[in-house]
């Protein structure tokens, strides 16, 4: 069979557009990487290694068998959830709490992140903030805690609690983007509990 020997004129615009389109894609591929929990502490400005990310303990008495008790979702009365944690590494000048979902398209959705909690603070109690604490803006553009509503089949919901180096500078009500990058330029360890939730 001959090969076809014939000129390869300029891209069409179709061509241009698909070339178009997977760039916009590695860029959002990318970006999904940064704000997932790997992408965030190991990201190569934070001064955590890979190795040694899972070096905190992070519970609470709202998971029933692997679930979120209704109470703390949007099929109960939404309010923050109690999280305990212990192992805060010994440099630690302040703590973040990080609740997103992994099951979210394209990117984690992101439900509250609560900063410069005291490090000596070993707890959030239910419905509360910690004297001295900002929260940032979740992905609905508010301050404060968005109950997960997860719609047409379980997900997985992160509740990570980091320890950071420094105090952070943000105002209450930052971007979450903001909030995020400066969690990730700080961080020390960190520690993860994970909870189903149904529609």
């Amino acid at each position: 069979m001959r090969r076809d020997t014939r000129a390869v004129g300029p891209r069409s615009a179709a061509s241009r557009g698909r070339g178009t389109a997977g760039r916009t894609a590695a860029v959002i591929v990318g970006a999904a990487y940064l704000v997932s929990g790997c992408g965030l502490v190991g990201n190569s400005r934070s001064s955590l290694g890979l190795a040694e990310q899972e070096t905190m303990t992070v519970t609470s008495p709202m998971i029933v068998q692997g679930a979120m008790a209704p109470q703390y979702t949007c099929h109960g009365r939404g309010e923050s959830p109690p999280i305990f944690w212990s192992g805060i590494p010994p440099h630690t000048k302040s703590l973040a709490l990080v609740v997103d979902d992994s099951n979210a398209p394209i990117t984690p959705r992101l439900y509250w992140i609560v900063f410069n909690i005291s490090a000596g603070s070993a707890d959030i109690l239910p419905g509360a903030v910690p004297t001295g604490a900002r929260v940032a803006r979740n992905s609905t553009g508010r301050s404060g805690y968005d109950p997960p509503c997860p719609a047409g089949r379980p997900h997985q919901y992160r509740f990570t609690v980091y320890a950071l180096n420094s105090m952070l500078r943000q105002p209450g009500g930052a971007p979450v983007k903001l909030a995020w990058s400066a969690i990730a330029r700080h961080a020390i360890a960190r520690g993860r509990l994970t909870a189903w939730a149904r529609p």
